[in-house]
């Protein structure tokens, strides 16, 4: 049984991929790992609702309609400036997204990125690996 510290301990991760399996997927990865997770499919009402220091890190999906997960990350750094990110993609190229890779991660390296499909023990290993 959790006691109530134990869920106040809890590190909380923000999931938004357009794809709605995916972010169900990752959901049930993280939660049987110890996480807290909250979702969305749509990168405008994620950041209607996102408010500063309400998670430990993000997982957002790179290509997304409406807003790419770079320019939604922009977006959601000028609201918590220490908010860290996982970026997802399906594509094996990520050039069309160079400079905004640059914009956002200038001295970061590939740790960031993760390729779908993703393994559970890879996204575990990343998200400790970043928190």
């Amino acid at each position: 049984m959790t006691t109530d510290k134990e869920k106040n301990n809890k590190k909380k991760i923000l999931i938004v991929d357009d794809e709605t399996d995916v972010c169900l997927t990752l959901k049930v990865v993280l939660e049987g790992n110890g996480f807290k997770v909250d979702t969305f499919v749509d990168p405008t009402l994620t950041l209607e609702n996102f408010k500063s220091s309400r998670y430990d890190l993000l997982i957002l999906d790179i290509k997304m309609p409406v807003m790419n997960g770079f320019q939604l990350y922009a977006q959601m750094k000028k609201i918590d400036l220490n908010i860290k990110a996982l970026f997802l993609t399906a594509l094996t190229d990520l050039q069309e997204y160079d400079a905004f890779k640059k914009e956002v991660f200038p001295k970061e390296g590939q740790r960031h990125f993760i390729q779908k499909p993703i393994e559970n023990e890879e996204i575990i290993e990343r998200v400790n690996a970043i928190i």
